[in-house]
């Protein structure tokens, strides 16, 4: 599937889960998306894309399914194991310096992988530059 027919479906998929809900659909246009940062966002869902140069921490996010699309770039990231040095850093967030375990994958522009809320995950490795397309279904 084309990246522009894949972020239209993705976008499409989280205005339903608010549409639902009552809510409106969101329309969101071809120079913000360029831009990069929160496109939409609703009371169970939250889609942006987002840029990366370097690695990050190890993330929990306690209710959030994360769906990444890479859009460009690659990384090494690793899901699942157990986090090591994690500390509440909001409510149902955490962060953490290492993962012990898990699993590797080289993420590399058309890449798709979703993690479950719950699951340890960390961009380890950004040996060039990725930017990611990340659609979130929070649980209440």
């Amino acid at each position: 599937m084309k990246p522009v027919l894949f972020l239209t479906a993705l976008l499409v998929m989280a205005a339903s889960i608010g549409a639902q809900s009552g809510a409106t659909a969101t329309y969101v246009d071809h120079e913000k998306v360029a831009a990069g940062g929160t496109l939409a966002t609703g009371a169970d869902y939250s889609v942006s894309i987002n840029k990366r140069t370097a690695a990050g921490q190890v993330e929990v996010h306690d209710k959030e399914t994360d769906t990444i699309y890479m859009l460009d770039g690659e990384a090494t990231f690793v899901t699942g194991g157990t986090m090591i040095g994690g500390r509440v850093s909001r409510p149902n967030q955490q962060l953490g310096t290492d993962i012990n375990g898990g699993q590797t994958h080289h993420l590399t522009k058309g890449d798709v992988v979703v993690v479950p809320a719950g699951m340890p995950h960390w961009f380890k490795e950004v040996p060039k530059p990725v930017t990611y397309y990340v659609v979130k279904v929070i649980k209440p």
